[in-house]
């Protein structure tokens, strides 16, 4: 699993002007606790003031094929990140680190494959 990236920085929006989508619950097989989204907040809060976490299951469904996901959004609001380009990419960057070790850690402590359920 360690050449699968679980974080990734999403194409960037006026608002919010940074946010990282974690892939949780497809390597997880579940949804993130309120715990471990604590403590990501408190990773992220070492390289930010201010950050917004969802913890959202995602339903998509047509007339051929049903998926649920569970997916972690980290959004960094355009009056809390820096203005300069190059200053925010870094900082996305940093950001989706920690999202990554965050979610790598969460995985390896506890995870549920299809098999189990």
């Amino acid at each position: 699993m360690e050449d699968v990236l679980l974080a990734f920085v999403a194409p960037p929006t006026e608002d919010p002007a940074i946010e990282i989508r974690v892939n949780f619950g497809v390597f997880a097989g579940r949804s993130a606790t309120p715990a471990e989204i604590d403590t990501l907040a408190h990773a992220l809060l070492g390289e930010i003031e201010d950050v917004t976490i969802v913890a959202e299951d995602r339903h998509e469904v047509d007339a051929a094929v049903e998926a649920a996901v569970h997916q972690v959004r980290i959004e960094v609001s355009a009056a809390a990140a820096p203005t300069d380009a190059a200053e925010r990419r870094e900082l996305a960057e940093r950001l989706r680190e920690r999202a990554e070790q965050w979610a790598r850690a969460c995985v390896a402590a506890r995870h549920y494959d299809a098999a189990d359920l």
